[in-house]
């Protein structure tokens, strides 16, 4: 799951979303900050549910069967809870590694409350809610879970709904599942452009105070 954000983009890809946000940001003094993340947590509690999921019915069938070869009581609890727990060492670290397997422990709700919180926190500690006019956009992409959230700052939120960022947002994950992010992203930062052109006009003297694109590979 680490290294989910490199694997992400290509260099390439990286340069061409850079230069687009650099050509939105001449016509606008909104500020546009694509990140993306390998994931906005770490979900420990689905391993371990993951873990005694398959660890209970497997060690329930391979004490039996060891059992009988053994002959061993089956009444012997502490034969079967010695198996138990290598069975859920074994699993646990099956669903901590296999990413499609992991998520099948985690809810929707969760998920979507985690990258919710990661990008609230990311927009802060990026600095966003610093620019001159409070006009700071994050577009926040967490590659694990599969979903992207839009921030803009008071400035930007005075003017554009909420759900404007809905559009934006599908743009962008329709693009994923295309296997076509970097595209995806590039179109998301133009559409952001048009909507911010009109109320937020370029002006004299301005200049680029955040990050043209942030990737969190650790």
């Amino acid at each position: 799951m680490k290294y989910l954000a490199k694997q992400f983009l290509s260099d390439k890809d990286r340069e061409k979303i850079i230069q687009t946000v650099r050509d939105v940001e001449q016509k606008t003094t909104g500020e546009i900050v694509p990140m993306v993340v390998s994931s906005s947590y770490f979900y420990p509690m689905a391993d371990v549910i993951g873990g005694v999921a398959f660890a209970l019915p497997f060690s329930l069938i391979l004490s039996h069967l060891i059992g009988r070869w053994l002959w061993v009581d089956n009444q012997n609890y502490l034969f079967f809870l010695g198996i138990l727990t290598l069975c859920f060492l074994i699993f646990h670290q099956m669903c901590k590694r296999t990413l499609w397997l992991k998520r099948w422990f985690i809810s929707q709700r969760e998920i979507q409350d985690e990258v919710e919180e990661a990008a609230t926190i990311s927009f802060f500690r990026e600095g966003l809610y610093r620019t001159k006019e409070r006009t700071g956009i994050l577009i926040f992409i967490s590659v694990f879970e599969r979903r992207v959230w839009v921030l803009g700052d008071q400035g930007i939120n005075n003017v554009v709904p909420n759900d404007q960022w809905e559009k934006i947002v599908r743009i962008i994950t329709d693009g994923i599942k295309q296997k076509n992010q970097a595209e995806a992203i590039c179109h998301a930062v133009k559409e952001v452009g048009q909507m911010l052109k009109e109320h937020f006009p370029i002006k004299p003297g301005d200049r680029n105070e955040l990050k043209n694109i942030i990737i969190k590979e650790d």
